[in-house]
């Protein structure tokens, strides 16, 4: 298994599918994710897909997804 870590280059990370939300429109700003084999996720800026990766475990996206679809996240639009 590839040893993934936070910051490394996205593009190196081996084996995954990128995706983004069908809702993100093609003005190329998007936030893309893939999942690992460890069962992480990685997250990746679509505009810069040779930056760095964001790694999370399953339960901090988890949190994440909750609080945004509860309208934690609202302030930033």
């Amino acid at each position: 298994m590839q040893q993934v870590h936070n910051g490394m280059d996205a593009s190196a990370i081996e084996g995954v599918s990128w995706r983004k939300a069908a809702r993100s429109g093609g003005n190329g700003n998007c936030v893309e994710v893939a999942k690992l084999e460890s069962g992480e996720v990685a997250v990746r800026n679509s505009r810069f897909p040779e930056g760095p990766a964001l790694i999370y475990t399953p339960s901090e996206v988890a949190a994440f997804l909750e609080g945004a679809k509860g309208g934690e996240f609202d302030f930033a639009l």
